[in-house]
């Protein structure tokens, strides 16, 4: 006696599925987005501003508006040193699992006068860890302002890109250009004068997306 028709039509739509399968034709099957894992200190995270406001969040609404197949991890803790990331990163990299690691870290060292050997140490680390991963690492640099005296400031900012360099990674030279820098900078940051306000969100993003976009593959 044959089977009923049920079972042959069930037995007909698993073998076409089957067949398309071994064509190579992905049957129902979508590749999951990749990570970008964002470890940074209060300029990524959103510190005075208003949720969904900050340079990472305006991020990820470009990649949801393109339609490019990332997600963004939003790791950055407002007052984390090098040290803090250096030690936060391992846990990271094994729960998220990201294709780039985004490294913003390095003014607070600078704010609390840790040494600069220090500094580059964790940022190697951080960008070696990163990269035994298996992730792509783009270092995002910072400067400080021209009374740490002109030696430091110098020498500071040159640390993240002998960092990048070293460890083979992308480089951002300076995350706050055209903010602090700008022809109005007081216009762009919080009453502070520290942190970056809303209105120069936009500017942060715009000076990270170029280069960033480049490992974005």
């Amino acid at each position: 006696m044959r089977d009923p028709i049920w079972k042959r039509r069930h037995f007909n739509v698993a073998s076409a599925a089957l067949a398309l399968w071994g064509l190579g034709w992905p049957v129902l099957a979508q590749t999951a987005p990749k990570a970008v894992l964002v470890l940074g200190d209060s300029l990524s995270a959103e510190y005075g501003l208003r949720r969904g406001s900050g340079w990472v969040a305006l991020l990820e609404q470009r990649l949801t508006v393109q339609k490019l197949p990332w997600r963004v991890v939003n790791a950055s803790i407002s007052g984390d040193t090098t040290s803090g990331g250096r030690s936060r990163l391992p846990a990271l990299l094994a729960q998220h699992k990201p294709a780039v690691v985004v490294i913003e870290l390095g003014g607070n060292d600078a704010l609390r006068g840790l040494p600069l050997e220090m500094t580059e140490q964790n940022l190697r680390a951080m960008a070696q860890a990163a990269r035994a991963a298996g992730a792509r690492v783009l270092v995002v640099g910072m400067q400080v302002p021209p009374n740490y005296g002109a030696a430091y400031t110098q020498r500071f900012a040159n640390t993240f890109a002998e960092v990048a360099k070293a460890e083979k990674a992308a480089l951002v030279p300076f995350l706050l250009k055209d903010v602090a820098d700008g022809k109005d900078p007081l216009a762009l940051f919080q009453a502070d004068r520290i942190h970056p306000n809303e209105a120069a969100q936009p500017t942060l993003l715009a000076n990270v997306w170029p280069t960033l976009q480049t490992l974005l593959k």
